[in-house]
């Protein structure tokens, strides 16, 4: 499981690369695009965002039905189109359409689709925490390579390399991952709107929402300010971000264990919101409380990011992990959006003392908020040899479903409200593993 974890791993991490990698240096760069304005260059960074909110639900609704790889492979050939164009445009408006064509390549969530096919729900966390690993590392590298090769060979070199990643994704997808393990649901699918609507699932897309926004509007008004208003020399951006980057990977080592060996994902979550809070706080006219922000900015990210989709995977059923990662995916990207439009309006036209106001007024609600999120450590599964008699667990108050994965029977149910010992009891059977 590792190599195909570590493979599918890398075609997330590079998604959010080719997002990560222009962020800090594309407000400062996008100016020399003809057309330029400070506007048009948030619409640039935003619209990759709102194209994957748009069609991450469908490509995980399409990949649950005719297939992961295939869907992925489509998605990220027009990536690799997209990528292209704006490596070779000198013009805002083309920029915008080769942003608009990276988006469009929205199979991110089919990815993380596929890592939660080929892992037990228990070895989940293990499987999401390497995937936020990497996408840690892809944060951190397009932090530190993002200004210096900007800096040297240009904007077009950050687009050329995110074309040749997204190649090498291609190529690991058909020689290290291993053929599609098969789910198939005993239950019916959930109607599209009641998922949107279950509790727990649309309090963790808010949660990715508030996440990619901050970081989106974060790294679009952290260049500007640091050259604006504290002179700061652009071509030691990679300073700032690698130090900020060691204290951050440091947190998403501590998130990962505590959060998923220890059951406290929750907890991790709600002291993230804490740390972002803080940060923006310390986005302040003084140089040194602004450099202070930056790294705990980066701590708050890390501490989320490993544990984020494990946890969004733990609400979802079976035949339905692609549709409901998709929207998850989806519910972030638009959080991109709107962060790069916020970025850019609120520097423009209000400073960045409003900016900061909102972001915390918008903090309290999104802590308040996940207070109320069920705990998914209390979800528990048992694994069975041959398929038995589930339908009679449907009556059963705390089960959840039952699903045949690849030579494997599964029951999923909550701890709070059942237990194994009556499950197998229904079942007439007198073990189960789990």
């Amino acid at each position: 499981m590792n190599k195909t974890v570590l493979s599918l791993s890398f075609v997330v991490a590079s998604r959010f690369f080719g997002l990560f990698i222009i962020l800090p240096v594309f407000g400062l760069y996008a100016k020399d695009l003809d057309g330029s304005t400070t506007f048009l260059a948030g619409v640039a960074i935003g619209i990759y965002a709102i194209m994957q909110m748009i069609l991450q639900a469908p490509f995980g609704a399409i990949s649950d039905k005719f297939g992961r790889k295939n869907t992925m492979t489509f998605g990220l050939i027009i990536f690799i189109i997209g990528s292209l164009i704006c490596a070779f445009t000198d013009s805002i408006y083309l920029m915008i359409f080769g942003r608009f064509l990276q988006g469009s390549g929205a199979v991110g969530g089919v990815a993380i689709a596929m890592i939660s096919d080929f892992s037990k729900e228990e070895e989940r966390g293990k499987a999401m925490a390497v995937m936020g690993m990497m996408i840690g590392l892809s944060f951190a590298l397009s932090m530190v390579l993002s200004p210096v090769l900007a800096s040297k060979f240009g904007l077009s070199s950050l687009f050329h390399l995110s074309a040749i990643l997204t190649l090498v994704c291609i190529i690991l997808l058909y020689t290290l991952v291993p053929p599609e393990v098969k789910v198939k649901a005993h239950s019916e699918n959930t109607p599209f709107l009641k998922i949107l609507a279950d509790k727990d699932i649309t309090v963790m897309n808010f949660t990715n929402f508030m996440q990619k926004m901050l970081m989106t509007m974060a790294f679009f008004i952290i260049p500007i300010v640091l050259t604006t208003n504290f002179g700061f020399d652009k071509d030691r951006f990679w300073i700032v971000y690698s130090v900020s980057m060691i204290f951050g990977m440091i947190a998403m080592g501590f998130a990962g264990f505590v959060g998923e060996k220890k059951g406290k994902s929750k907890e991790i979550m709600l002291l993230g919101i804490v740390f972002f809070a803080m940060s923006y706080a310390l986005f302040s006219q003084n140089r040194y409380l602004f450099l202070l922000g930056i790294v705990v900015f980066f701590v708050g990210f890390c501490m989320h990011e490993p544990i984020m989709q494990s946890t969004t995977s733990k609400f979802a059923k079976a035949g339905e992990k692609g549709a409901v990662i998709g929207i998850f995916n989806a519910a972030g990207y638009f959080g991109s959006f709107v962060g790069g439009l916020a970025g850019g309006y609120f520097l423009q036209n209000l400073g960045l003392l409003a900016l900061i106001l909102t972001v915390l007024i918008i903090s309290l609600v999104w802590f308040l908020l996940l207070l109320s999120l069920t705990n998914p450590a209390i979800f528990k599964n048992l694994y069975f040899d041959e398929k038995l008699n589930f339908s009679a667990l449907n009556s059963l108050n705390g089960f959840i479903e039952s699903y045949q994965k690849g030579d494997s029977f599964v029951v999923k149910y909550n701890s709070n409200l059942t237990n194994k010992s009556e499950i197998l009891e229904i079942l007439g059977v007198n073990g189960g593993k789990n």
